[in-house]
C-alpha cells in the first residue's frame, strides 16, 4: 500500500524533469559553412544567473559544439549567445477517497499536497559573425533545483537537448 502512494507522489516529479526542446533557424543560411565558434561576451554578461551555472553552461556547449566538429576561434563563424528564465510553479495534489471513482485501497478524508519548482528555460542563439544576425536559435524548458545535487548533469542534458537539433536537418 505504501508502494501506491510512494508511486502517486512520484508521478508529478518524473514528469516535471522532463525537457522540452524547441527550435528554430534561418532556412536561407548554409550551416556547413560554419566550422567555428565563440561566445557573444555582452551577452552572456547580461544574464542574471550565478556565474557559477553560466560556467556549467558554457562547459557543456563547448563539449556539444565540440561533437559537432566545431572549435572554438578568435575569428569565429558563429557567436553563441544564452539567455535564461525562471518561474515558480505550483503543484496542487489530490489524493483521496473520492474525486474520479471511487478507490477500495485509499481511505479517508481528501490528502492535498502543495509543491513547487522552479522550472527555467534556456535559449541557446547561434550568431552570424559577419552579419551579427540570429540564424539559429534553440530553447530548452524544464525543472532545476538550486538544491539539486547534480546540477552539472542537469544543465549537461539540458544543452545536449537542445543542440541535438544543431544543425537543422535541411543543413545536413
Amino acid at each position: 500500500m505504501k508502494n501506491i502512494y510512494l508511486l502517486l507522489l512520484l508521478i508529478p516529479i518524473i514528469r516535471c524533469s522532463s525537457i522540452s526542446v524547441f527550435t528554430d533557424h534561418d532556412s536561407g543560411v548554409d550551416f556547413t559553412k560554419y566550422k567555428s565558434f565563440a561566445y557573444f561576451k555582452p551577452g552572456i554578461d547580461k544574464v542574471e544567473i550565478s556565474d557559477l551555472d553560466k560556467r556549467r553552461i558554457l562547459k557543456a556547449i563547448d563539449l556539444q559544439l565540440a561533437e559537432k566538429s566545431m572549435m572554438k576561434s578568435d575569428m569565429p563563424d558563429l557567436l553563441v549567445s544564452i539567455n535564461t528564465t525562471a518561474k515558480e510553479k505550483v503543484y496542487v495534489n489530490n489524493y483521496g477517497a473520492w474525486g474520479w471513482g471511487w478507490n477500495p485501497w485509499i481511505w479517508g478524508p481528501n490528502q492535498n499536497t502543495v509543491s513547487s519548482r522552479t522550472e527555467g528555460v534556456l535559449y541557446i542563439d547561434l550568431i552570424d559573425a559577419k552579419t551579427k544576425q540570429l540564424v539559429w536559435q534553440g530553447k530548452g524548458k524544464g525543472g532545476i533545483s538550486e538544491y539539486s545535487k547534480n546540477r552539472d548533469e542537469r544543465i549537461d542534458i539540458f544543452v545536449a537537448e537542445i543542440l541535438k537539433n544543431y544543425p537543422p536537418d535541411s543543413a545536413l
